[in-house]
Order: C-alpha cells, then sequence, then structure tokens
C-alpha cells in the first residue's frame, strides 16, 4: 500500500517546515462578477471584451462566463489576459498599461457563444479549457506566461478571433480568486 502526499502536504511536513504558497492554503476566497451588454459591432474579429480585474497574485480557483446566443454562425473567442491600468517592468521590459499579455491562456477558439449559456445549462468552465491541471496552483502572472510577479493588477478579457453573424446580447463572467 503507498501513501503519496500533495506539493502543499509535503511542504507542511518538511523539516524544517516549508512555508506554504500564499493562496494554496488557507487563502481568502475572493469574487469579481459583472455583466455587460455587446452589440453586434462588440464581437468583430479582434475586438476585446474586458471584463474582470485580478490581483496579479492571485490564484484563479473558477472563471465561468454565462452569455445570450451572441453567434449564429461560426464566430469563436479567447480568453486570456491583459495588463491592468499601469504599465510594469520585468527584466527591463516594459509592458504598457492595457496590453495584451496573453490572449487565450484560459480558452482558445472557444465556440460557446454560439449558443446561450445558463446556471443550468452548458456553462463552461474556463478555467482548465487550456491551462494544464496541474496548473491549478499557479498565480494570475504564472497563467499569462510572466516570468516573475509584476505586482500590478491584471485583466481577464475575452478577444473575438473569428467573425460568425454577431447578434446582440448579455455576457457575464463570474471569477473566483484566492488571496492571502
Amino acid at each position: 500500500m503507498a501513501t503519496v502526499k500533495s506539493v502543499e502536504i509535503t511542504n507542511l511536513d518538511t523539516t524544517p517546515r516549508t512555508t506554504l504558497e500564499a493562496a494554496s492554503a488557507g487563502g481568502k476566497l475572493r469574487v469579481w462578477m459583472d455583466t455587460i451588454a455587446v452589440g453586434t459591432g462588440d464581437l468583430d474579429n479582434d475586438d476585446v471584451i474586458v471584463m474582470a480585474q485580478v490581483p496579479s497574485n492571485a490564484k484563479i480557483v473558477s472563471l465561468r462566463i454565462y452569455n445570450d446566443d451572441l453567434n449564429s454562425g461560426s464566430g469563436t473567442h479567447n480568453v486570456g489576459l491583459y495588463n491592468g491600468p499601469q504599465a510594469y517592468t520585468i527584466s527591463g521590459t516594459t509592458t504598457d498599461a492595457a496590453a495584451v499579455i496573453d490572449e487565450d491562456c484560459y480558452a482558445t477558439d472557444s465556440d460557446a457563444f454560439q449558443a446561450a449559456t445558463t446556471v443550468t445549462t452548458g456553462v463552461e468552465e474556463y478555467l482548465v479549457e487550456v491551462r494544464d491541471i496541474n496548473k491549478i496552483a499557479n498565480f494570475v502572472w504564472e497563467d499569462g506566461g510572466l516570468s516573475e510577479d509584476p505586482k500590478v493588477p491584471l485583466r481577464i478579457a475575452i478577444t473575438m478571433s473569428a467573425t460568425g453573424t454577431a447578434v446582440a446580447g448579455d455576457i457575464t463572467m463570474v471569477v473566483l480568486y484566492a488571496v492571502d
């Protein structure tokens, strides 16, 4: 019979005791919820719909999107990270405010807007659509592929990746995240 331990349990059992990573054990759960009414002109290829802002050192627990039927054709979208309202510098490279960090680190070419979703029908969990399950304890800055924490708020946005037949409607994003 084997006994194996997860990363954080292993950290608890080491001597001297290893400090647990912030928000992985005993973190505070926070939520960001917001809704936007989009028009047909907001759903064209490369349009960006900024939906949430989270601390760069947060760990996302759940990322869900609820939407009306916004596309009766073949349109798709990505879900990823953009910089927040202030520039930051890592290793001599400055990233401007509102710049794209990784437009599809959470979802690539999702067709979920082609049908309405509700709490009871087809809600899509975007957190692991692209990200491997072994990255579940990533900080948001790691999700974006950054080499270190920029210590600024980052924004989660939907980027339209292919145009279909757009239909006006609502999009709601609910992000649960843990911080220390």
